[in-house]
């Protein structure tokens, strides 16, 4: 799936070659805070463990992977937009209902940036994948900025649970959109 630039992005399908990429962003405590309570990522770690689960949920066709967001301006990298199977890591993996998730620079947070992305996406994705039915997205309760982008593409609450994942379980809001 081939992604055009929006207003003020453009996009790549992330890969290994840009593990350096993934370990800046994941270096700042405050862009960690709810996901791993402020603990960072070396790039040793994203070698080691996040560079492997990215190359098995990504697929080019369908448009799965984590979408590099590199602002137009300047070509600099702000972030990503992660786009998978809900529970992709577990036996209830869905392929029709896709994970939405996005992780940014604290220099480009309050810009817009995360919403502009993923709202340029959802068309392509809606277009790469036929069969899907919803669009989903998790966050940490108290994450409000995070589920205010949630709000903006569309998603309702659905519940607060715990999500289980290999590299740790955690309490969450789960937000989606049903699409016709």
């Amino acid at each position: 799936m081939q992604v055009k630039d929006s207003t003020r992005l453009s996009y790549r399908l992330l890969t290994p070659q840009d593990a350096q990429l993934l370990a800046d962003l994941d270096s700042d405590p405050e862009v960690m805070k709810y996901i791993t309570g402020g603990q960072t990522n070396s790039l040793e770690e994203v070698k080691a463990v996040y560079i492997p689960r990215l190359t098995e949920y990504t697929d080019e066709i369908k448009g799965w992977g984590l979408w590099g967001c590199f602002e137009l301006q300047n070509k600099a990298f702000i972030g990503w937009i992660l786009v998978r199977p809900a529970n992709f890591f577990s036996e209830q993996r869905n392929d029709q209902d896709l994970e939405l998730g996005w992780r940014f620079k604290q220099a480009s947070w309050g810009k817009g940036f995360a919403t502009e992305a993923a709202q340029h996406l959802i068309p392509d994705l809606i277009a790469a994948n036929p069969t899907l039915t919803h669009l989903s997205a998790i966050a940490e309760e108290e994450n409000l900025g995070s589920i205010n982008i949630m709000k903006k593409l569309g998603m309702s609450y659905v519940k607060k649970g715990l999500h289980k994942d290999i590299l740790g379980d955690m309490e969450v809001v789960y937000y989606h959109k049903v699409l016709n």
